[in-house]
């Protein structure tokens, strides 16, 4: 919106020149959202406590949290608010990415905001129900990967491109739908997973948003594309700004969300966050660095899927609990041990991932 305006400005005056560039207008993305959230957000948590929109906790669930019954939930429109308008405000409106990159956000939002509330109206985890969840994930999630597969303008944006080789992009044709889908569901369901202690989700999701947006601008660059050996896509870099936001509207959520918590993000910006680190990665093609550079939001995953095919099968726990946090937790770490050594964890992974730039 205001690209729009500064743009006709810079034609008169040259100090407006500044808001040309992406970079500068990424700055005031992050800026924009962070300050959205410190300003709205005591009153939105005192508002969500009159209305005792407070979690639920799981009976079976650690001993510790039993204490944290109540706390606000729901916190995570907060970063939508933030995401939408910061992004709105800085981004070129006129680019394909940046609206579909919204639309799967706010997709993924309304439907953890319905989980959220069925939750709230029971009194129960159970929401919508994991059927009618992941009908509609999936739904949205094929939504925009058929609408990037249409809009394509090249073959390069449909490839699966496979980091530290440069020559080595595999035509996968509408196999791209499926794997978009694959993508967004996944890291929007792994997001979902990990956030079970205060800030544990959101510092790693702020992480990758930062290591994504680099991607974002340098996929976005033809002359950076061609000197790294990474695919150009034309647009993709004004992605960065939606990625600033996100990381922006994420720093702001945690100066709340830190431990002890004064508010919970809930379904709505969990899902919401892991569905735009999803679209993001599929949209500047790199969606195995997002592998690696989400690698915490796998690893919990993939610690659930073992538990439960352990259980099932043999009739063992590999784990003491599901997600991996939840068993630190009861090995005796105390839960501020557990958030920043699985933060260090995801930096050391998001570098790992930016490193695939060079190492080609």
């Amino acid at each position: 919106m205001l690209s729009w305006i500064f743009e006709r400005l810079a034609s008169e005056f040259s100090g407006f020149n500044v808001f040309r560039y992406l970079t500068f207008r990424a700055i005031c993305g992050v800026v924009t959202a962070m300050a959205i959230c410190f300003l709205f957000g005591p009153s939105m948590i005192a508002r969500l406590g009159r209305l005792q929109i407070g979690e639920t906790i799981r009976s079976d669930g650690p001993p510790t949290h039993h204490s944290k019954g109540g706390t606000p939930t729901m916190g995570g429109v907060l970063m939508l608010i933030s995401i939408v308008f910061s992004t709105l405000l800085w981004a070129d409106l006129n680019n394909r990415f940046v609206w579909i990159a919204l639309a799967t956000c706010i997709g993924f939002g309304i439907i953890g905001w319905f989980d959220d509330w069925r939750k709230l109206g029971r009194n129960d985890t159970r929401g919508i129900g994991a059927r009618n969840k992941f009908f509609w994930q999936s739904l949205i999630g094929l939504a925009a990967g058929v609408i990037l597969f249409l809009t394509a303008q090249g073959v390069v944006e449909t490839q699966l491109i496979v980091p530290l080789f440069k020559e080595v992009a595999l035509n996968i044709g509408f196999g791209f739908v499926i794997l978009t889908w694959f993508v967004v569901v996944g890291f929007s369901n792994a997001v979902n997973l990990t956030d079970g202690l205060d800030g544990l989700a959101i510092m790693p999701s702020v992480l990758v948003a930062g290591g994504l947006g680099v991607f974002a601008y340098l996929t976005g660059h033809s002359i950076f594309a061609e000197y790294l050996g990474i695919p150009y896509v034309s647009g993709a870099g004004e992605v960065l700004v939606f990625c600033a936001a996100l990381a922006g509207a994420g720093l702001g959520f945690l100066w709340f969300n830190t431990y002890p918590a004064q508010v919970f993000m809930g379904d709505i910006g969990a899902l919401a966050i892991g569905a735009s680190l999803g679209i993001v990665a599929v949209i500047v093609r790199q969606e195995i660095v997002l592998l690696v550079m989400g690698g915490l939001f796998v690893i919990e995953t993939i610690s659930v899927v073992l538990q439960v095919l352990s259980f099932k099968f043999f009739g063992r726990r590999i784990f003491k609990m599901a997600p991996l946090h939840h068993h630190f937790e009861l090995k005796g770490w105390p839960e501020p041990r557990v958030i920043v050594r699985f933060w260090i964890v995801s930096l050391i992974l998001v570098l790992v991932g930016l490193a695939t730039l060079k190492v080609r």
